[in-house]
């Protein structure tokens, strides 16, 4: 049992992104150290062995949240999922590839295989989706590493000060710094040249960059949380205004999962336990709200997003790669910066682009007229390899029509 699983978890570390994660902590960690035990002895002083264990405690705390993200996974609907009552399937999406149907706040990821209990995205940094179960976990780490490095930081700063202060006299005479930890007698072990100085000046850099980078994210990560939403739900929900303003139907949108209380939300995540609270596939609702309310307003913009889709032809054969280089400057710079797949295109092939930028457009392509609408290959491509058909492929009417009313 444990080969198989030994195995999945190499394989999940052995990604860029953990790769380039722990490298990040190992660095600021091992020099964090090293300098700590040039500026401020911990054998010496009560301060010194407290500011040295903290900066362990950092370092600990963080690979421990870092590696349940990862492990522990976000949880997975079971495979062939339905729910209790039959004629509920109604309200739900089927997944052809897990051959179930999506419990309510879950979706499908393409890089993970798996239909994903409350899906927030998927992580690269972890290489895994964050969800259910490492919700928890996965906003710990965002909050602990930024932390861990404000802390680093200022050791490094406070070594290079001190270890400069002791080999070059800038004139401060009116400076009054006790420097006993620094000149203490005999000299650490651990010689503070050229090279070291260098290398607490790169991981000052890269302390600096991770505390701003995944700061961002944990403020990103609590503003969803406290209103007990994912990126996903948020971005669901701005959809939904969206298409009630675009067909004006006088829908008012509630979201279902706000318990009204930022307090009640948070402790929907965190709990005392570390286990969050359900099961991952029923979830409490507010007063007035449907237990399908979500998965409703899903289906009804899955069906938008068909009426307002546009057919496209390629006029250019593209090999579907990140960043083109034959396909023009823009085009190169300003490739979306995501996850999601490019579609390779030759030309003559149909495309139904349902959302687009200055310079890329994101559909489906047409592989098989089959009387379902037919397999569809989704991803980006670039616009300047295709031209809008005369006419829109789902309502046989111009594109440059009016708006559709329903």
């Amino acid at each position: 049992m444990g080969g198989p699983g030994g195995l999945r978890r190499a394989r999940r570390l052995c990604h860029w992104g953990p790769l380039v994660a722990l490298a990040v902590v190992a660095v600021c960690s091992a020099t964090a150290m090293a300098d700590a035990a040039l500026w401020y002895w911990p054998l010496d002083t009560a301060g010194g062995s407290v500011n040295f264990i903290m900066l362990l405690n950092w370092t600990v705390m963080i690979l421990y949240n870092y590696f349940s993200a990862m492990f522990v996974g976000p949880g997975y609907v079971p495979l062939g999922w339905t729910p209790e009552k039959s004629q509920d399937c109604m309200y739900l999406q089927y997944c052809k590839v897990c051959q179930s149907y999506k419990a309510p706040r879950s979706h499908h990821c393409r890089k993970c295989n798996r239909c994903v209990m409350k899906m927030d995205h998927h992580c690269p940094w972890i290489n895994n989706c964050c969800g259910y179960q490492n919700h928890a976990s996965f906003t710990l780490f965002l909050l602990l590493a930024p932390l861990g490095c404000i802390h680093a930081s200022f050791i490094f700063v406070m070594t290079m000060y001190t270890q400069l202060y002791n080999r070059i006299s800038f004139g401060w005479s009116s400076v009054k710094i006790d420097m006993s930890a620094a000149k203490r007698d005999p000299r650490p072990i651990i010689p503070f040249g050229l090279s070291a100085f260098a290398a607490s000046l790169f991981a000052l850099g890269l302390a600096l960059g991770t505390t701003i980078a995944v700061g961002m994210l944990f403020i990103i990560q609590m503003k969803v949380i406290l209103t007990n939403k994912t990126s996903i739900e948020s971005w669901i929900e701005e959809k939904a205004k969206d298409r009630i303003q675009y067909y004006q139907t006088g829908e008012t949108f509630i979201f279902p999962y706000d318990m009204g209380s930022k307090w009640k939300n948070f402790k929907q995540v965190f709990t005392w336990s570390g286990i969050p609270e359900g099961d991952g596939l029923d979830w409490p609702v507010r007063d007035g709200c449907h237990q399908y309310s979500l998965t409703i307003e899903q289906l009804k913009q899955k069906a938008d997003k068909r009426v307002r889709s546009v057919r496209y032809r390629a006029v250019e054969d593209y090999s579907g790669v990140c960043c083109p280089v034959t396909k023009g400057v823009k085009t190169f710079f300003t490739t979306p910066c995501t996850e999601e797949p490019r579609i390779a295109l030759s030309k003559g092939d149909l495309i139904l682009a349902t959302r687009g930028l200055k310079h890329w457009m994101y559909g489906e392509k047409i592989l098989d007229s089959a009387a379902d609408g037919g397999i569809r290959e989704r991803g980006w491509f670039p616009r300047k390899c295709v031209e809008k058909c005369q006419y829109d492929s789902e309502t046989d009417q111009p594109v440059d029509g009016e708006k559709k009313n329903r």
